[in-house]
């Protein structure tokens, strides 16, 4: 029996190991995992029975197979606020959705809900649409005079030729014009990275909002408003960004890989907790063992192997190489950057931000808060993901989202100053008063995001060299550097399985996922 040895017990190492016992490879996977816990930044952090999603995640995909994937896993909610219709018709991995397949979700416990999305930008202490409308709370909340210079600016970039696409600034202001950038991206984009637009690679837009233009947000925009009837989940032709429905666990992202690993091990497959790996041992362009670390007690371990998957960050697995690997190889790998997250959970009994137009408290899953004299970055509504995420009803259970670098001034303060930090920017931007907070808790990410920029235009060299060591696959966002969702994440393991199995010694179809065009299936 071949042995496959996955380090990341995340989205893609746990598909990786289902995906090698489902299809009955002859492989047995072990997944080491450094924590111990569940599902990497897809878990879901229970405190005091309010559970957190750690930046909010849609289930959505525009790959039949993915979609499959989930629901053959967690079914889907009955309910009359869909008409069921999501037919893929793909021949390998085809599904047909119907009443007979579904569950109550109010007395099961395992079921995919369905849900409506709204995010909106909070700019100017007022609320935007996201994307941004041309319609009358806009034009209200602008003014007719900044409202000119945008339809100006954009005019200018569909007539004169192209910027040159080397930086996301660049990709921004040739889909938006220059004045829509300055008033909706920048700030915010620089918020997120602690960098400047135009010293981030243009890479980023291409995977994060791919096709997103002004044209489409308001072809989207005008089709929702007369084609109220469509419930169908399956939104192809629908930017990723524009998407206006989507799946959710009825416990959040974590029930789902907390379901996985269940299958994994019922299956007999192995997944070790408390475990960080230290070194990859390479001998004649094979990996023969990794070397782990017990985190709690110190003592390592040194595990053999046929096949090796690594979602480790880059950085880590490359520095951490015992072989050959070329000097420039490794100067890249050290300057490759990342952004961290933390995350201030705030139970509260009311909100102090009120809408004319809409009744009780907001129905956003998040909003982007756009302000400048906040770090603050985005706010979810856990409440508006699924009502089991929150223990009362009665109560609103927010996370307050900051992006920082591990060793900045964010980072190092204590947990009780960020969330006194955080409460006080709350009440800053009139989102919620102190004396409303009941509770509060801090989560730390470390590598969340990888970065588009350090030595990051180099990366194509660090590409050569790993895939030159024949059983070893890099898989998932950290395990790639690229800033993948959970679907592209799953589908990198999933490309790198069928290999094994169709014995494929490239690896460029990993790589193309989530850069390449059939990844939309919108031929």
């Amino acid at each position: 029996m071949k042995k496959a040895i996955i380090i990341g017990a995340g989205p893609a190492g746990l598909t990786a190991a289902y995906e090698l016992l489902v299809r009955n490879t002859g492989i047995t996977p072990v997944i080491y995992e450094q924590s111990n816990a569940i599902g990497g930044i897809s878990k879901t952090i229970n405190y005091n029975g309010n559970k957190m999603d750690i930046g909010g995640h849609r289930f959505f995909s525009k790959s039949d197979r993915v979609m499959s994937w989930w629901l053959s896993i967690l079914p889907l909610e009955n309910t009359n606020a869909t008409d069921l219709s999501i037919q893929y018709h793909n021949k390998e991995h085809h599904i047909n959705i119907d009443k007979e397949r579904t569950v109550n979700a109010a007395t099961t416990e395992k079921v995919m809900l369905v849900r409506s999305r709204l995010s909106r930008i909070y700019f100017l202490k007022k609320f935007f649409d996201y994307p941004v409308k041309l319609n009358r709370t806009t034009i209200a909340n602008l003014g007719l005079r900044k409202i000119a210079a945008i339809m100006l600016s954009y005019t200018k970039i569909k007539i004169l030729p192209s910027r040159d696409e080397k930086t996301l600034e660049d990709f921004f202001i040739n889909r938006f014009g220059k004045v829509l950038y300055q008033t909706f991206f920048k700030d915010y984009t620089e918020k997120v990275w602690g960098k400047p637009c135009n010293q981030i690679s243009a890479d980023w837009g291409a995977q994060r909002i791919k096709e997103l233009s002004v044209s489409k947000a308001i072809a989207h925009a005008i089709r929702s408003k007369f084609n109220t009837k469509d419930n169908s989940l399956s939104q192809k032709d629908v930017e990723t960004s524009l998407i206006d429905r989507f799946l959710y666990p009825k416990y959040g992202p974590g029930q789902m890989w907390e379901e996985v690993a269940r299958r994994i091990q019922e299956m007999g497959g192995e997944i070790i907790f408390n475990q960080g790996a230290q070194n990859v041992i390479v001998n004649n362009s094979k990996v023969t063992a990794v070397v782990f670390k017990n985190i709690q007690t110190g003592e390592t371990l040194e595990v053999a192997g046929d096949y090796f998957f690594s979602t480790m960050p880059v950085k880590d697995l490359i520095n951490g190489i015992i072989g050959t690997v070329p000097p420039a190889v490794k100067d890249i790998a050290t300057g490759l950057q990342y952004r961290d997250f933390i995350t201030v959970g705030i139970l509260a009994n009311s909100l102090s931000i009120k809408e004319k137009h809409r009744a009780g408290t907001l129905k956003d899953n998040w909003i982007y808060v756009q302000e400048k004299e906040v770090k603050l970055g985005r706010i979810q509504f856990f409440n508006n993901w699924s009502p089991s995420m929150v223990a009362d009803s009665g109560k609103i259970w927010l996370g307050l989202e900051y992006f920082c670098n591990v060793g900045d001034d964010l980072w190092n303060k204590s947990d009780e100053e960020f969330i006194q930090f955080a409460i006080d920017e709350l009440q800053q931007i009139g989102i919620a008063k102190r004396e409303a907070i009941l509770d509060h808790t801090v989560v730390r990410v470390e590598k969340t995001y990888p970065a588009y920029f350090g030595t990051y235009d180099q990366f194509d060299k660090i590409i050569t060299y790993t895939d030159s060591i024949e059983n070893l696959f890099l898989i998932g966002r950290n395990g790639m550097h690229k800033y993948n969702n959970s679907d592209h994440s799953m589908l990198t393991a999933m490309t790198a399985v069928d290999n094994i199995i169709a014995d494929i010694k490239t690896k460029t179809n990993i790589w193309t996922i989530n850069t390449e065009m059939e990844y939309h299936e919108t031929k």
